[in-house]
């Protein structure tokens, strides 16, 4: 027995004789962090788009609590806020819309046509809430259900705002890299800072200046509302996402997961370390490292260190937010996006290529050795292959394929989640390997073996190419998603983001260690012979 625990409760993982398991990484505490705020009881409370999960954390000793989790009603919150009856809203950034959740529990949309929603704020009275993309409105939402007011309209990406002291609206329009202000009653806006590092958020401290996280720089700046003279008050790294106060006391989120609080210039703490959000796709590199996808992350991983960032959303060449990942030489990946691409990726040049494009909700995909990609389409139940020619298919009408393999003759093997199987190709037609399965994911073929991964189960299972032969080699592992609860499978982000569909991965080692997503706590797991 080994104990595993996380953000995520999985109880005992039990192996099977001769096999062990370990954290290579360790478990988040959060699913992300996105939009603060601080409650009436002092505590910050935190948007998690991830995993579709609110949470309150003490300031001091870092204790989490959640307070809305995956299944109960709200659905990937980007930002929040709460009114005075103590009534919370969310921004569902994902879904276009707001909701509210009461006091005693329970949720209701209260604006649902609000494409990309993301900031969102009260103030005596007003709710405003606004639009992350291209064309943004800005409106003042009815809490009752009813028309709401534009404030302002055609804004090039709204992100976390607050009103001011001067009574007037301020947020950051990150495709003008600018923060600007607006009356309540609307008219025209004025820019209050320029040449920032990509704002994403503006909150006002106690002493009544801005404070504005930079996703792509990774600054807190300070800036000064009446002149936007600025200064750097913490560097955290990009993917910094929302800010709040306790006190006089400064708290940031960062997208990963963590929380910091600048206690002065220059000077930070984690009040909750950063993490993995997923993770999804695993591959062995040429050089022997781990490669993780983690939607709008991705990092490498070797023997004995820590994650090392390949690259995130917000850097020059990224592909996009990655889900299914093979090697293809020294480094270089062939990776699926929520996109709807193939790329082949080259973080360190930090350029990629697209090779086929266009496709519903991509998840595994491997490479045959030659000039072919095998990858499963999740969306339109099919698998295609790509190479010079263009693109074939292989296979239709499966049940949400999403684990592809190929064995050393060329065979592809596929994981059915919805079908409960692990399926080969024959003539295009699919004849089963592994049958009687809850939902398979991911899947390799390592020794002669082939292995996948149950998420509702919570196993990794065994058997040879035939089928025969089938053990369980783990169980109660932190994969999937909470029981119960059918996966985390939320829409897109406007044009940032496709479909955030999850998809637990497992690849193998040269010396037979099996590398699996514990997706539901957070972390990477090794699967070793003993």
């Amino acid at each position: 027995m080994t104990q595993l625990a996380g953000r995520y409760d999985a109880g005992n993982a039990t192996l099977a004789e001769g096999w062990s398991v370990s954290r290579l990484t360790p478990p988040s505490r959060l699913n992300g962090a996105n939009g603060l705020r601080t409650g009436s009881d002092g505590r910050i409370y935190v948007a998690q788009v991830a995993g579709s999960k609110v949470s309150a954390i003490d300031p001091d000793s870092g204790a989490i609590e959640t307070i809305s989790a995956m299944g109960a009603g709200i659905v990937a919150p980007d930002d929040l806020v709460f009114d005075e009856a103590g009534n919370l809203y969310c921004t569902e950034i994902t879904e276009g819309r707001v909701v509210m959740r009461a006091p005693d529990g329970t949720v209701k949309v209260i604006h649902g046509d609000m494409p990309v929603a993301n900031p969102i704020t009260y103030h005596q009275g007003h709710l405003i809430a606004g639009e992350c993309r291209v064309g943004a409105r800005i409106m003042e939402l009815d809490r009752n259900g009813g028309a709401p007011r534009v404030i302002l309209d055609n804004v090039p990406m709204v992100n976390a705002f607050e009103v001011g002291p001067d009574g007037k609206l301020y947020f950051p329009v990150m495709g003008m890299n600018e923060i600007w202000r607006i009356d309540l009653a609307g008219g025209e806006p004025e820019v209050v800072a320029r040449d920032l590092g990509l704002p994403d958020s503006v909150k006002f401290g106690p002493d009544g200046m801005i404070v504005s996280t930079q996703v792509a720089s990774g600054q807190v700046l300070k800036i000064d509302p009446r002149t936007g003279e600025k200064t750097v008050l913490a560097d955290i790294g990009p993917g910094l996402d929302n800010v709040t106060f306790v006190g006089n006391r400064t708290f940031v989120s960062h997208i990963t997961g963590s929380i910091h609080e600048i206690l002065e210039p220059g000077k930070v703490r984690a009040l909750v370390e950063k993490g993995l959000q997923w993770p999804l796709g695993l591959a062995l590199g040429a050089e022997g490292e781990l490669f993780v996808a983690d939607g709008g992350f991705t990092y490498t991983l070797r023997a004995g260190g820590s994650l090392e960032l390949a690259g995130l959303l917000f850097t020059p060449g990224f592909p996009g937010w990655t889900r299914g990942v093979a090697a293809d030489g020294a480094g270089q990946w062939v990776v699926t996006t929520a996109n709807g691409d193939v790329a082949r990726w080259r973080p360190a040049a930090m350029e990629h290529d697209v090779l086929f494009s266009g496709y519903d909700r991509l998840m595994g995909v491997a490479l045959d050795g030659k000039d072919g990609t095998v990858f499963a389409e999740a969306g339109t139940g099919r698998v295609l292959k790509g190479d010079g020619g263009g693109v074939s298919e292989l296979a239709s009408g499966l049940a949400m394929p999403m684990g592809v393999a190929l064995a050393d003759d060329g065979t592809v093997y596929v994981a059915e989640a919805d079908g409960g199987r692990v399926v080969k190709l024959v003539g295009g037609k699919p004849e089963t390997v592994i049958d009687g399965l809850s939902r398979p994911e991911g899947i390799v073929i390592a020794g002669g073996k082939l292995y996948t991964v149950d998420t509702v189960a919570k196993q990794v299972i065994e058997c040879d190419l035939s089928g025969g032969g089938r053990r369980t080699i783990a169980a109660g592992l932190p994969v999937g998603a909470p029981q119960g609860v059918l996966g985390r499978f939320t829409g897109g982000v406007g044009d940032m983001c496709g479909p955030m569909w999850s998809f637990t991965g497992i690849a193998a080692g040269a010396d037979g260690t099996l590398y699996v997503s514990g997706d539901a706590e957070g972390s990477v797991l090794a699967l070793r012979r003993v």
